[in-house]
């Protein structure tokens, strides 16, 4: 029997996306030569939203790139390496990596080598807005909405209005 529960509704996915934001200024003290990149697919969804949330508190306007990881990650051998190499300029960039979950890691291991093939950035900071701990990899980050403690059998899902037509992060047991 599956269950789920909600922990997150689109209020509460708009009050942490906010809060992410005062924190990357407070913490940066000016974005003048940042760049947001959001990792397919919803973390692309999140980096946007973040982008308006700075621009409405700060009057910034931050670039704001996606990411396509998959040939970058080494935990998918059954499928075929697809996507382009990263063509984001990184160069003495601070970078704002930004996706829906942070699980084992493997994912932001895999934007972080792409990220570093198109230059040296100055920095990359780590938002997310689902931290739901079981890490294999020694990642963290900076920006979280929401720690929420899981079991491995357990599925975090975020939904997005742009794609699944609401706002929500659930959890299915």
């Amino acid at each position: 029997m599956e269950t789920k529960r909600i922990l997150m509704d689109g209020d509460a996915i708009k009050r942490a996306i906010r809060r992410i934001g005062h924190e990357i200024l407070e913490r940066n003290k000016g974005l003048s030569n940042a760049v947001i990149v959001g990792i397919e697919r919803r973390g692309v969804m999140l980096a946007k939203r973040l982008q308006t949330e700075i621009h409405a508190i700060e009057g910034l306007h931050i670039e704001c790139e996606p990411l396509n990881v998959a040939m970058y990650r080494d935990d998918r051998d059954t499928r075929p390496k697809e996507g382009a190499p990263c063509s984001i300029d990184t160069t003495e960039k601070t970078i704002i990596l930004v996706d829906d979950v942070l699980y084992t890691g493997r994912t932001i291991r895999a934007a972080l080598n792409a990220l570093m093939t198109s230059g040296r950035p100055k920095s990359i900071q780590l938002a997310v807005l689902v931290d739901r701990g079981h890490r294999e990899l020694p990642i963290r980050a900076d920006y979280v909405g929401k720690n929420i403690p899981t079991s491995h059998l357990e599925k975090v899902r975020v939904q997005v209005m742009e794609l699944d037509g609401c706002d929500g992060v659930t959890i299915e047991q």
